[in-house]
């Protein structure tokens, strides 16, 4: 019988290993712009989002946005859009995506509260949508479709 990971592959997925953090979240490693970062991937953020302090690292070109944020314990956030980024999780890629941009220093001080890793983001859902995503929790693998 043919595993999982075995049909994922033959249908045109790629793995990447996620890394569970002190937090019980998903770490991944993914590029922006060819710059290499941290996230945190989140079944439950409708956007992928990067910290403020992480723009000129990853060379975004930030425009005001009248969205306004909440999460993890925060609500009305200013925000900001970066849109044209070119992605990199794996061998995925992706042209032309969007970030939201916001303070993640809330987010990073829970982390670092309990002894794990800041991040410069978030992958969300918009990404696992567009990428057909699947999450293997048990072997802490996430597919991506090419």
């Amino acid at each position: 019988m043919e595993s999982i990971q075995d049909f994922l592959l033959n249908k045109g997925y790629t793995k990447v290993k996620l890394k569970l953090t002190k937090t019980n979240h998903f770490e991944i490693k993914a590029t922006i712009n060819g710059v290499k970062g941290r996230f945190i991937l989140d079944t439950g953020a409708s956007n992928s989002c990067v910290g403020f302090d992480a723009i000129d690292n990853f060379k975004l070109k930030a425009k005001d946005s009248e969205v306004k944020a909440a999460g993890a314990g925060a609500i009305d956030m200013l925000t900001q859009i970066s849109k044209k980024n070119k992605l990199k999780i794996g061998k995925w890629k992706q042209d032309k995506v969007a970030l939201i941009l916001f303070n993640l220093s809330h987010v990073n001080t829970a982390l670092t509260n309990h002894n794990a890793e800041p991040v410069d983001g978030i992958i969300g859902a918009d990404i696992l949508k567009k990428s057909k995503a699947i999450i293997d929790y048990e072997k802490k693998y996430l597919y991506l479709k090419m």
